[in-house]
């Protein structure tokens, strides 16, 4: 398989982890069902549920009223080798914004609680932080999966069979980093072939990447690394906002940033960026993460 083929390989599979199924099923909710990537953890992937969750709600409204923000809970651990459902309450639909709640269940108890809010197009004030300057264009950097000489031969694999091409300014922390300790890191990220031209879909592909690596940003301010021995992280919560457009087919910049961590507990932010500096969304995760001692 060439590495244009093995590409468009893992785009498809994330594909058709998002294209979810309609039950018919439907009381006061619409009712949704969907698969999972398989994981070395055997635990989904979160920023998957996510994007699952929020296609779920964007089913339920016209195409032209799109997501602008959402908030949501992991409240249980997924299992990857079983299937997801997904029920979506319409809770509001007003003249400009609806909102949607929506719930990924396995084994009938919720794994996930999103509430997203919609709005069809307007316009008002704008204003942007622009992009940081001084960050390494992605073509002069290594893909990660280049950079992890030294991991397990399943967690490298898993790194090249992802959908996502991602690249670190600073080097990836799935080892130990002679890099000064700080709260911030910056990454390239793109999905590795091209998607289809539907903006639902390249929003909630957005909302996938969101969660990946933004909890670095913790960690590297603790020389802390993935690999370390007895090392435990579990997202708490999500919050993201859509600002404008963006295909995520296309190279974007995930700035992050960790202003506090105390009490088994870490907040981290991200800015995204298009190459062009256009801001694309904000995002707002906090972790749990215990440190061996």
């Amino acid at each position: 398989m060439t590495a244009d083929q093995h590409a468009i390989r893992t785009v498809e599979q994330l594909l058709a982890v998002l294209d979810l199924d309609s039950t018919q099923a439907r009381t006061t909710e619409d009712i949704f069902t969907g698969s999972s990537h398989p994981m070395p953890s055997g635990r989904i992937y979160g920023g998957q549920v996510l994007a699952q969750s929020l296609l779920a709600a964007e089913r339920t409204l016209p195409e032209d009223r799109a997501v602008h923000s959402m908030h949501g809970y992991f409240l249980r651990p997924g299992d990857a080798a079983q299937g997801i459902t997904i029920a979506v309450d319409r809770i509001h639909d007003g003249r400009s914004f609806s909102t949607r709640r929506s719930q990924a269940y396995q084994n009938g108890v919720p794994i996930f609680s999103m509430i997203a809010s919609f709005q069809d197009q307007d316009p008002g004030l704008e204003h942007a932080v622009p992009i940081p300057e001084g960050i390494p264009d992605p073509d002069s950097l290594l893909p990660d999966e280049e950079r992890v000489e030294g991991l397990p031969a399943g967690t490298a694999r898993m790194l090249s069979d992802r959908a996502a091409d991602v690249r670190h300014v600073e080097s990836p922390l799935f080892l130990p980093s002679d890099d000064a300790q700080v709260p911030q890191q910056a990454v390239w990220m793109r999905m590795r072939a091209p998607l289809p031209d539907d903006p639902r879909l390249h929003r909630a592909a957005l909302a996938y990447l969101s969660d990946m690596t933004i909890q670095e940003s913790i960690l590297r301010a603790h020389g802390v690394y993935w690999a370390l021995p007895g090392l435990k992280v579990a997202s708490l919560d999500h919050a993201m906002w859509w600002h404008r457009a963006a295909r995520v087919d296309e190279w974007l910049l995930y700035v992050q940033e960790s202003p506090n961590a105390r009490g088994g507990r870490g907040l981290a932010q991200g800015r995204i960026y298009t190459r062009a500096g256009e801001l694309v969304a904000t995002v707002a995760q906090e972790i749990m993460i215990r440190v061996p001692s």
